[in-house]
């Protein structure tokens, strides 16, 4: 059940009964109206910003919208009273019956409490990580792997037939690099003394590995070829070990992806996506020959003034238009970048979402406008962009890792704290701003560690129902009995305000969804956690207002139906966020 869906409708109902109509007869656009909290709870339960939406259309005073509409939703027999606030504001306060059918609602649900068909099953691909095989994954990546991991476990819970996918950069100079710097370690393998690593090839340790496999498995046959014979011979085996340390890196922070696309793929096997992407382009009039001005901040004189192949991204939002080819007739790439989203489209995708680095915020117009151009305007890509991460320890930041060479690796960080601390924190702040991680505090148990705060309440649910079990071991705790139990034992303003909470998922999770964001869902457990600890500690002060009470079974039932759909809706939440839900910590 989502309350909030529900009384959208009935606020639509009590504005057809108003028979409402713009100039001259026109319909009238509610699109833009919404049912929600109201920021104040002393305010009420729900708020509709109905009438400040319509008032312009109308061309009536909002005030007077909203004292009209309030009369009608007033005679709804599961509203206790409507209040006009503000600029024409309308605040519902519901009766106390309309609670317990929300309790007992969440409780016929159970796991499925939240989850939505709001996605209808559409098909759409979320891209993240997809970070060059050249290294182990660092932290940075880490924050982006997590982001993009949750949007898609948020996209399939309401609904959406969602595919995970990583492209593989394994293609241009950084893998002939790579190749380069694992043939410098399968000499070392070999015995031969190779000194310092020179500048231009990765330093790391981590490729002492792929020089001893590769010498391992290839002997001293590689030695005796020139490079342009061993060179993607390496290359291809180094890929593939990175590719299998990065699987086993995303593996440790559980992500797993349906779909490595490889970038070589595009150019081989007998096709040139990025020759067929183009072509679609120029079907549509949208490639000529031209020039561009320089970028900015490079000086006129070092600008070299040449014709280049380029798409008119400007029509589609973008600040310049965008070059295709360099001078020596090879694909840039951003042409590259079309031809893989290209192939996106091909395969069925007209929605798509990409996890940037900061680093990439320059390419997210032309992106959007490359999607645009090649869909007409009918398809949509979203970027994400996540910043930077800085580690500290003890409010003092931390020293790169010796085994990457010069940061530190995902795998770092993972084995250190562990995965639910990680995932949970990349989430307890917005992608788009900086994030300050301190190892010290994500392992205390104390609330001043979001992670465990709210691990700790779903630990208290399954703490209480252990207790009920060896106090009054008669009372069900399976959710669809205790659906029937009397729930209008719940009377206490701190019951009332948990239900309230509980009743926000269904919301909250659609709208994370939909705006790509899933911090909400992080927050939203830690205000559900605090509202649970919370009447918690009412109970230790207040023995009446304990959830067990061997003398009132009644008020027991119904205070434990709270507990389990609360538990309830804990997991359901730390689900999507990748992140378990213990009955116990230690």
């Amino acid at each position: 059940m989502n309350l909030f869906n529900e009384f959208a409708d009935r606020v639509a109902a009590a504005l057809s009964r108003m028979d409402l109509a713009g100039p001259d007869g026109a319909a009238i656009d509610r699109s833009k109206i919404v049912v929600e909290p109201p920021r104040d709870p002393s305010h009420g339960d729900l708020a509709t910003n109905a009438a400040l939406v319509l008032s312009k259309q109308l061309g009536r005073k909002p005030r007077e919208l909203a004292t009209e509409l309030a009369a009608q939703l007033a005679e709804d027999a599961d509203i206790d009273s409507v209040e006009v606030a503000g600029p024409g504001f309308v605040n519902i306060r519901l009766a106390r019956a309309m609670w317990a059918t929300v309790l007992a609602a969440v409780l016929r649900d159970g796991a499925g409490y939240g989850r939505s068909a709001v996605g209808a099953s559409r098909p759409i691909n979320v891209e993240y990580v997809s970070a060059n095989p050249t290294g182990p994954l660092h932290v940075g990546h880490c924050r982006g792997a997590v982001v993009g991991d949750v949007i898609a476990n948020l996209l399939d819970f309401c609904g959406y037939d969602v595919t995970r996918e990583y492209y593989v950069n394994d293609a241009g100079a950084q893998v002939d690099v790579l190749a380069r710097s694992a043939f410098l370690r399968y000499r070392e393998a070999l015995g031969e003394e190779i000194g310092a690593i020179p500048d231009g090839l990765y330093p790391g340790d981590y490729l002492k590995g792929v020089g001893e496999a590769l010498a391992a498995e290839k002997g001293r046959t590689l030695l005796g070829m020139d490079e342009a014979d061993w060179l993607p011979i390496v290359r291809l085996y180094a890929v593939d070990k990175m590719m299998e340390m990065i699987r086993e890196d995303l593996a440790a922070l559980s992500i797993e992806h349906d779909v490595f696309f490889s970038e070589r793929s595009l150019t081989t096997n007998g096709r040139d996506r990025v020759a067929e992407a183009i072509a679609s382009l120029r079907e549509r009039d949208l490639i000529y020959q031209g020039t561009l001005p320089p970028p900015k901040g490079q000086a006129v004189e070092d600008w070299e003034d040449r014709e280049q192949t380029l798409f008119r991204s400007t029509q589609f939002g973008d600040d310049i238009d965008r070059a295709l080819m360099k001078s020596d007739g090879s694909y840039t790439y951003f042409a590259s970048d079309i031809a893989y989203h290209y192939d996106k489209i091909l395969r069925g995708f007209s929605d798509m979402i990409d996890v940037f680095g900061a680093d990439h915020g320059g390419y997210v117009k032309r992106m959007k406008a490359v999607v645009a151009a090649l869909t007409d305007e009918r398809g949509s890509l979203t970027i994400e962009l996540t910043q930077l991460v800085k580690l500290f320890r003890g409010g003092e930041p931390v020293r790169m890792s010796k085994r990457a060479g010069d940061f530190v690796t995902l795998r770092d960080v993972v084995d250190e704290v562990g995965t639910d601390a990680v995932r949970f924190m990349m989430l307890f702040r917005k992608a788009d701003a900086p994030l300050d991680f301190d190892f010290k505090t994500v392992t205390e148990q104390s609330r001043d560690n979001p992670v465990f705060y709210v691990q700790y309440a779903h630990a208290r649910c399954a703490s209480v129902l252990r207790q009920l079990g060896e106090e009054m071991p008669d009372v069900t705790v399976e959710p669809a009995a205790l659906a029937g139990a009397d729930l209008s034992a719940l009377e206490d303003p701190g019951e009332t305000a948990l239900i309230a909470k509980i009743a926000e998922w269904p919301r909250i999770v659609e709208a994370a969804a939909d705006a790509r964001e899933p911090h909400r869902v992080a927050f939203y457990l830690h205000d559900l956690a605090s509202a649970f600890h919370g009447h918690w500690n009412r109970g230790k002060e207040l023995p009446h207002l304990r959830f067990i009470n061997p003398d009132d079974p009644r008020s027991t039932k119904a205070r434990i139906a709270l507990v389990v759909a609360t538990r309830t809706t804990l997991k359901a939440g730390l689900s999507v966020l990748g992140v378990s839900a213990p009955d116990e910590m230690r």
